[in-house]
């Protein structure tokens, strides 16, 4: 996977529409193509040094740090650890780390979240209510240790007409610590991205529904449930032949901004729900982090790996 010269076309841009962007991204910032050739590249997070992320059809997950002229192969299989039919994406989606440190995976092809340490996976959950899921997609860690992941169907065959679904819904869940798992809700067509805002207090998940494409918000209640949904940003308007993609993954800054991927790439909105800008990819694009010192956001887009530096952290850091 090259970081030389470019294998694929590679045009992208920042696009301001609103003054507060110049807060967040500097008028001379450039889009940086870091490697490319994936088949759908995903799931970015920063681990000892390096940068960490899937290619979930390929049952692979990479590794790149500085000074690489390509990215390496960190684990392969990634996400369906014994090959077997049924699955359309078997490997590892996203990624992220727990309290401690560790790496955790959404695993396609063994429809579970997991743990991977010292070159084992251990198995945080997998089944609700004696049903397996379908194909967990993305997750992020609550300060007190609590995992919350969404799961739509997009690792099977045939998606949610595919004859392995057990559950009827595509949920969002929670795992304590001590292993319980609570659906939290299963009213959303396709969740998929999450992230917490700074202080806790919301939850955005991202619904990449072709039909209706947005981001919404959950208020975090005292015992980890969600209440209150609404719509946080309608990216549906934004959808157009040169505007590819969906909202998928995001992240969130210290300040509560939020990064989220959609049409045209990655959209920068404000902690009220404006659109400040866009990191304009060219590609559809699946998923972003920061990584570095904090301030420079990855960005898994189609088959590249990108990164731009920004003039803040993310929540965190």
């Amino acid at each position: 996977m090259t970081a030389g010269k470019s294998l694929h076309p590679f045009h992208a841009r920042i696009e301001r529409f609103d003054p507060a962007l110049d807060a967040l991204l500097a008028p001379e910032a450039a889009i940086e193509k870091l490697a490319e050739g994936f088949t759908w590249s995903e799931g970015p997070v920063w681990l000892n040094g390096e940068l960490i992320f899937s290619d979930v059809p390929e049952n692979t997950a990479y590794r790149w740090r500085e000074g690489m002229t390509k990215a390496e192969v960190f684990l392969k299989p990634s996400g369906l650890l014994t090959p077997q039919p049924g699955f359309r994406e078997p490997g590892s989606n996203g990624l992220t780390l727990d309290r401690q440190g560790r790496l955790l995976l959404c695993q396609h092809g063994e429809r579970r979240v997991a743990r991977y340490e010292g070159g084992k996976f251990t198995t945080l959950a997998d089944r609700y209510e004696g049903k397996r899921f379908n194909s967990p997609n993305d997750l992020c860690v609550r300060r007190n240790g609590d995992i919350y992941f969404t799961d739509p169907s997009y690792g099977l065959e045939g998606i949610n007409d595919s004859p392995l679904k057990e559950l009827p819904f595509n949920g969002v869940y929670r795992v304590a610590p001590y292993g319980r798992v609570t659906l939290l809700t299963k009213e959303l067509t396709y969740p998929n991205g999450l992230a917490f805002s700074p202080d806790e207090k919301i939850l955005y998940v991202g619904v990449s529904d072709a039909a209706a494409t947005r981001l919404v918000a959950f208020d975090v209640q005292a015992d980890g449930t969600l209440a209150g949904e609404r719509t946080f940003f309608d990216a549906h308007p934004l959808l157009k032949a040169t505007d590819r993609g969906l909202v998928d993954g995001l992240k969130v800054d210290r300040a509560g901004n939020v990064w989220s991927t959609g049409p045209g790439g990655v959209l920068v909105l404000s902690p009220a729900g404006k659109l400040l800008g866009r990191i304009n990819t060219g590609q559809p694009t699946a998923n972003c982090n920061w990584g570095g010192d904090g301030g420079t956001l990855y960005i898994t887009a189609n088959m590249f790996l990108l990164r731009v530096r920004t003039l803040t952290k993310g929540a965190g850091w």
